[in-house]
């Protein structure tokens, strides 16, 4: 007995010390990720704290004071930097917004309903994700043409109604998180099927909703290619267009420290729509574990 005792405590120990050691490997290799991720965020700030004649020097880690001087010249910049903000806003609140929504709801039908080619519409939406945009750009942009919506805001917000990958993560959420029993009880109850999807279905997906608004933000927000060929007004161009014109001046007029500063602006709003998603996961991940 005294044996199996000291065997008992001896395996316990053991077992407490990989527990201890996985701990600590798991939290070495999140510092470390973290490093990575967090470090050229911290290198654009610097750079913003010089001025262009300092940058075109030998890199050093220490900041310099001209972090202001170039923040009052990018706003007396002749690229209107509050229009390109306000443009880049809308585009992606209205494209994430439409893009998570209907996503949503078109997770939800294949998800909740029974229906004849079920299964060849799902994998018709698979089929279409790995087409690339580059591919059918051309074409989109002549129709675009044809109806008459060159240089507005629509060809970049209505499409977003269509995200096969935004479906693709939502449906594979639901399958985990909503299950049809509670679907059953709202039509007994007598919810009708919208009631059921906007009080019952989107207040449990929230989570996931979070993640792929900030994706789909984040996708818009820094699009390039297609609004290159849809907005030919100054006054309708987002930011990544008003810095790849920045940068692409005359070098002898090209000030770097407010292209820097440029895209640390640029980078503000894609923080804050996380941080302001962010605690909906964390929430959903916590619910999730006492669930467990």
């Amino acid at each position: 007995m005294g044996k199996s005792k000291k065997l008992h405590a001896s395996g316990e120990i053991d077992k407490s010390m990989s527990a201890n050691a996985r701990r600590a490997i798991a939290y070495i290799v999140l510092v470390i990720i973290c490093f990575f991720c967090m470090v050229w965020f911290a290198l654009l700030i610097l750079n913003a704290t010089k001025s262009n004649n300092e940058l075109k020097l030998a890199f050093t880690f220490k900041p310099s004071n001209y972090f202001i001087i170039n923040f009052k010249n990018m706003l007396r910049d002749q690229l209107d930097i509050f229009k390109g903000l306000r443009n880049s806003l809308i585009i992606a609140a209205g494209s994430s917004v439409l893009s998570v929504y209907f996503s949503t709801m078109t997770a939800y039908a294949i998800h909740a309903y029974d229906f004849k080619l079920k299964k060849y519409i799902f994998t018709f939406i698979l089929m279409i994700m790995m087409i690339p945009t580059q591919v059918t750009t051309l074409g989109f942009i002549d129709l675009m043409g044809k109806f008459g919506l060159v240089d507005t805001f629509w060809p970049l917000i209505i499409p977003s109604i269509a995200a096969p990958a935004v479906f693709f993560y939502l449906k594979q959420y639901m399958e985990s998180a909503l299950p049809l029993s509670l679907i059953e009880a709202a039509r007994i109850d007598g919810s009708n099927e919208f009631r059921t999807f906007n009080s019952i279905v989107l207040p449990l997906m929230k989570p996931a909703l979070a993640v792929q608004a900030i994706f789909a933000f984040t996708a818009s927000w820094n699009n390039y290619f297609v609004p290159t060929y849809i907005l030919e007004s100054d006054d309708k161009k987002t930011l990544p267009i008003l810095i790849a014109l920045l940068r692409s001046r005359d070098p002898s007029s090209l000030d770097s420290g407010v292209v820097y500063m440029m895209i640390v602006v640029a980078i503000l709003p894609v923080i804050i729509i996380y941080l302001i998603l962010s605690k909906h996961i964390v929430a959903g991940v916590a619910l999730g574990s006492v669930k467990g």
